[in-house]
């Protein structure tokens, strides 16, 4: 029985790893009404350049060392994980801390982690969902719900699972990407300037011949954070918005009695 449980546990923990594992930022995906929400676009007002006579490819090289040097930074948007659309809104710091939540085929999720302890909250449809997707028999999810329905499941350093949930909050491993394709950001052209939730940026787009255009807003206020990301075309079309720069992320740590220790589910043992 109790090697029933610890497997039960340890499938939840590795399903849920799945759906919310780290994604970087580059990776949005499959464009939807999720997607289109996050910093709308419009026609800015004029403002001194401060990118005059940089080319397209020297702003974004700009951007990229500016957003890879941020302490925080609030995600709101779609990624894909395991070719599946995923909608999250995440608030993320440099200390391996996080806060928000995350929505997959009509499941919720919400994640937090603190002092390297992830906590995760799933309704019925999302931790169904999750399960389903690595091809849990019927019989093994309706007992799993019950074991996790209602509360936060607590995993911790060295449990069954950890180790795929480690990048979730890892603000440096979801930034990373941007700086290591250099090849992916030449070949830019700047597009009309604009405006993010109110910020003027500078656009940046990228045309590839198979049809797929990538739009890059940076800011032209403060620091030249990237704010805003979309794909147009091509298979993965979607959009991402950068937010909250720098900004304290606040994370509460569950009430006690509303917290089931993945270890009590026979889940302590080390990944």
């Amino acid at each position: 029985m109790a090697s029933h449980r610890k497997l039960r546990a340890a499938a939840v923990v590795c399903a849920a790893a799945v759906v919310a594992g780290p994604a970087p930022v580059a990776a949005w995906a499959a464009a939807g009404p999720a997607a289109a929400r996050p910093g709308a676009v419009s026609a800015p007002s004029p403002s001194p350049d401060p990118f005059a006579g940089l080319t397209a490819d020297e702003i974004a090289d700009r951007a990229v060392t500016a957003t890879r040097s941020a302490t925080s930074l609030r995600m709101t948007g779609r990624v894909v994980t395991e070719g599946q659309p995923l909608d999250i809104d995440f608030a993320v710091n440099d200390q391996d801390e996080c806060t928000g939540v995350m929505r997959i085929k009509g499941g919720t999720a919400e994640l937090r982690k603190i002092d390297r302890i992830t906590y995760i909250k799933g309704d019925e449809a999302f931790w169904r969902v999750s399960m389903a997707s690595q091809g849990m028999p019927d019989a093994q999810i309706d007992a799993t719900v019950e074991l996790v329905k209602g509360r936060w499941l607590k995993i911790t350093p060295g449990q069954a699972g950890s180790a795929d949930l480690s990048g979730v909050c890892d603000l440096k491993s979801l930034l990373a990407d941007l700086g290591e394709d250099e090849e992916e950001r030449r070949g830019l052209t700047r597009g009309p300037d604009a405006e993010v939730a109110g910020t003027p940026v500078a656009t940046l787009v990228k045309k590839k011949a198979e049809g797929e255009t990538t739009t890059v807003s940076v800011a032209r206020e403060g620091k030249p954070y990237i704010l805003r990301m979309v794909k147009a075309g091509g298979e993965e079309p979607g959009a991402m918005r950068l937010s909250d720069y720098d900004e304290p992320v606040r994370v509460v740590v569950p009430p006690a009695d509303e917290t089931v220790d993945l270890s009590k589910l026979g889940g302590g043992t080390p990944a």
